[in-house]
């Protein structure tokens, strides 16, 4: 298996923390010297793992936003 490279190119939010101090975020990465999506999912405090996640592309997330704008919370 080929190895994984990333690399975080914008920090977004963070939309919580676990008791463990992993972080779920929301930020921009570029996945194997691609072009960057929008990334969510868990990160250890120092970065040096992270969890299963989502990508977006930049029309996934505008297709999400507007979904998301439309629900009553």
């Amino acid at each position: 298996m080929d190895k994984l490279s990333f690399e975080v190119l914008e920090h977004l939010t963070v939309l919580s923390v676990s008791p463990k101090g992993w972080q779920k975020e929301l930020n921009l990465v570029s996945w194997n010297d691609r072009p960057a999506k929008f990334d969510i999912r868990d990160w250890s405090p120092d970065h040096s793992k992270m969890s299963k996640g989502l990508t977006f592309s930049n029309e996934e997330m505008a297709a999400l936003k507007k979904q998301l704008l439309e629900l009553d919370f």
